[in-house]
């Protein structure tokens, strides 16, 4: 059983972290005082020892779970599971660019979203309603201390529009950043209590019919953490600490598009599930 760091809106409209479990939820609240920014500056021991603290002030009824980040930026990793090469090189008017970053030294690094707009479990992502193609990504997320020491874990979802980011590499940032295209949660797992590999699995509800049923597991990883943190934080500081998305390794078939009432579960060993509704954001496209 893993013990976590929940992030919640309580009843009164506040915001505490708790600790608890992943499977079980928040049971103790944490000191006022105590957030993730908080707990990464003080390093990974503090970060552990907050998920296993026993308060004695039990979680109240009707909190809200949010996405486990307040003033850390998310960024994400590309192309880092054999998977995900093919999917971008399929769906890519230049599909020699992904096969390229495959095997370079350098991987693709790029900025996913600010800390205030990734959605939480009770939150719901979106696709764009000018694009026609979009997919949910499930990735293994390292959430990281200022000086990028990998303090816990947990599950992301990089929706990303397939159509956009395809068209011409130029548009990655609007096929990657907009209105909740990232959703995080339930909650943060110190690394000691979440062994390595995990298992990952997808699956899309659409009408009451499961529509994707996919799983890969970390193992497959073309990377290593290290390479993609040291390319990271090259030239980059994170004073707050930082989330990384590693990358993708289930990408659903080109007949598949993510659309709007959709339900993405994302279920992650040790980490937990993340749910969300789809519902669609912005304005189509002019013809």
């Amino acid at each position: 059983m893993a013990r976590a760091i929940f992030r919640l809106r309580l009843p009164n409209g506040s915001i505490c972290l708790a600790a608890g479990t992943s499977d079980g939820g928040p049971a103790d609240l944490l000191s006022p005082d105590t957030t993730v920014e908080s707990l990464l500056l003080a390093g990974v021991g503090a970060v552990a020892d907050a998920a296993r603290a026993a308060s004695g002030s039990a979680v109240l009824e009707g909190s809200v779970l949010l996405a486990p980040i307040d003033a850390q930026e998310v960024w994400g990793a590309g192309v880092t599971y054999e998977r995900s090469r093919v999917a971008r090189m399929e769906e890519a008017v230049e599909p020699s660019i992904y096969d390229r970053v495959y095997d370079a030294v350098r991987p693709e690094v790029f900025f996913k979203a600010a800390g205030w707009r990734a959605r939480g479990p009770a939150e719901s992502i979106t696709v764009r309603a000018d694009s026609n193609w979009n997919a949910p990504e499930p990735e293994f997320a390292l959430v990281l201390t200022p000086s990028l020491e990998i303090a816990g874990y947990t599950i992301g979802n990089d929706v990303s529009s397939r159509e956009i980011e395809g068209e011409n590499p130029l548009y990655l940032p609007q096929g990657k950043t907009y209105d909740g295209s990232c959703a995080l949660g339930p909650a943060i797992v110190p690394v000691a209590d979440a062994p390595l590999p995990i298992g990952i699995h997808l699956t899309v509800v659409r009408d009451g019919r499961v529509i994707v049923d996919e799983s890969t597991s970390t193992a497959k990883l073309h990377r290593t953490f290290e390479d993609l943190l040291e390319h990271l934080g090259r030239a980059l500081s994170f004073p707050h600490g930082v989330f990384l998305l590693t990358g993708t390794g289930i990408v659903a078939g080109p007949e598949f598009s993510l659309s709007a009432s959709d339900v993405c579960r994302i279920e992650m060993d040790s980490l937990g599930v993340l749910e969300n509704r789809v519902e669609s954001v912005g304005t189509p496209a002019r013809a």
